[in-house]
């Protein structure tokens, strides 16, 4: 066969193989991101998207361009905001998902434009990785606090959150822990303070009502627990003490506020989730194997006496 007639075959062959998995192809760079996330109110999630601009700054250079947005937990908003990421023609898309298993399609049609998912924060079905806080982790962490402190004897209070696998796993650990002690009572588990202070004091507000002795709570991030310690505040109960999640530095200031009620919290690593997730769409664009497609990264427990700096917060 005549070498024209092998390089007309072999362009041939490729165009077929190139419509047929539009995601094959030369190695990539990374130019423009997109990062959807949850709640822009609240602090951890616009560390995570400032953390995404800093890490692919410094790995793919200063040039990188980052369009930030928020979901405010609307599937349907978050539909309409991967759509857009798919006409700017963005490399890879950030997702902390509003709903875990509603935004796969939408995952799918960024994907079949070759654009990278990364999952960020709570799973989302068919994203090509997944970076979080080892949530499970964080609920058992707090709550085998709660329950050293009150040595295994107490009733206690869960204000859960969104039901995305961030707060579901939070609470599962959580749970776990609290049954496995047969001296602690579960007074109220059902709460969704929507992850928000305004969530978390209207929700704490009616249990307040419900119940005239409480030990400890549980909250599924720090927001949560600001509103809870207001409504106490507010209520003038100091019976109990509260335990969040997050590390943010408002909790880390009423960590050392002896007026307020919490007592701890698990802090989450949001810059080096960013770096994670940014690493790991840079590695898929250039098509370079992931060590592994789901990351966990453990929280660490702070408390009025031990409250080192961590996770990126105060920089």
């Amino acid at each position: 066969m005549k070498p024209r007639t092998i390089a007309s075959l072999f362009a041939f062959v490729l165009a077929i193989l190139m419509a047929a998995f539009p995601n094959m192809g030369v190695a990539g760079e990374l130019k423009r991101i997109g990062v959807t996330v949850t709640d822009l109110g609240n602090p951890f999630f616009v560390r995570i998207a400032r953390g995404v601009e800093n890490a692919a700054r410094r790995i793919a250079g200063k040039d990188v361009k980052v369009f930030v947005v928020s979901s405010a937990y609307d599937v349907n908003r978050q539909n309409e905001q991967i759509d857009s990421f798919i006409k700017k023609k963005v490399d890879l898309i950030v997702l902390i998902a509003a709903d875990p298993l509603a935004i796969e399609q939408a995952v799918s049609r960024a994907q079949a434009e070759g654009i990278r998912v990364v999952a960020v924060d709570v799973r989302a079905a068919g994203a090509d990785a997944t970076v979080t806080t080892n949530n499970v982790q964080v609920g058992e962490l707090a709550c085998q606090h709660i329950v050293t402190r009150l040595n295994g004897r107490g009733d206690v209070v869960v204000i859960s959150g969104p039901p995305v696998t961030a707060s579901t796993d939070r609470v599962a650990g959580c749970l776990a822990k609290l049954e496995a002690a047969p001296g602690i009572r579960v007074l109220s588990s059902d709460r969704n303070g929507g992850g928000s202070t305004e969530g978390g004091f209207a929700k704490m507000t009616d249990v307040l009502t419900l119940f005239p002795h409480i030990d400890a709570v549980f909250t599924i991030n720090d927001p949560t627990a600001i509103g809870v310690d207001e409504a106490a505040r507010q209520a003038g109960r100091k019976e109990f003490f509260i335990v969040g999640v997050d590390g943010a530095p408002k909790v880390k200031a009423r960590l050392r506020d002896p007026d307020s009620l919490i007592a701890a919290t698990v802090a989450q690593m949001p810059d080096l989730l960013a770096q994670k997730a940014v690493e790991a769409g840079y590695d898929l664009i250039r098509q370079r194997p992931l060590t592994s497609r789901v990351v966990l990264i453990p929280g660490v427990l702070l408390t009025r006496e031990f409250s080192p700096d961590v996770g990126g917060w105060g920089q």
